[in-house]
């Protein structure tokens, strides 16, 4: 297993079932659950000095999401141009997430994984085992649709365990 293969298992293994078009719906309504019930100022806790305030890590979902959204279209498309990376700690330094309101970002966050369920459930699923190359490697659609969920999991445990503690 190659590193890149062992960084994103991670995410894969977050999935908790084999329907993962149920699960891309699931994961963005127990998203939309835990945001709705913060408040502004909770918005703005960070469990630690240096870590993303919560507003942050809801436009870091929205973000990265939206990454991978172009990286499954072009790749269901058939686009065979190696696409690059991204900079998580660039992107959430530039968001300025922090000077909006915490219902705009979920209702960003909302129309983003909405944007990904249509896309999804549309494509033709011959396309699903497209492959392409995006930051050096190789991926098919289906896994980067899988790992918009498990990556938001990801986010979701990390909510559970190091944010909301603090909250109380």
């Amino acid at each position: 297993m190659t590193d890149f293969q062992k960084y994103i298992q991670r995410y894969l293994d977050q999935v908790p079932s084999g329907n993962w078009l149920e699960e891309l719906k699931k994961s963005g309504e127990k998203t939309e659950t835990l945001y709705s019930g913060l408040t502004e100022e909770q918005g703005h806790f960070a469990y630690a000095e240096g870590k993303w305030s919560l507003k942050e890590l809801l436009q870091h979902l929205s973000d990265t999401e939206r990454v991978f959204q172009y990286r499954i279209l072009a790749f269901a498309r058939g686009d065979k141009a190696e696409l690059p990376g991204f900079d998580e700690e660039l992107y959430t330094a530039n968001s300025f997430a922090n000077n909006r309101s915490l219902e705009s970002l979920l209702e960003e966050y909302r129309l983003v994984r909405k944007s990904s369920q249509i896309m999804l459930e549309t494509f033709n699923p011959s396309v699903l085992n497209n492959r392409g190359i995006a930051n050096g490697n190789e991926i098919a659609v289906e896994t980067i649709g899988k790992l918009i969920i498990g990556h938001n999991y990801h986010h979701l445990n990390i909510i559970e365990e190091r944010y909301l503690p603090g909250l109380k």
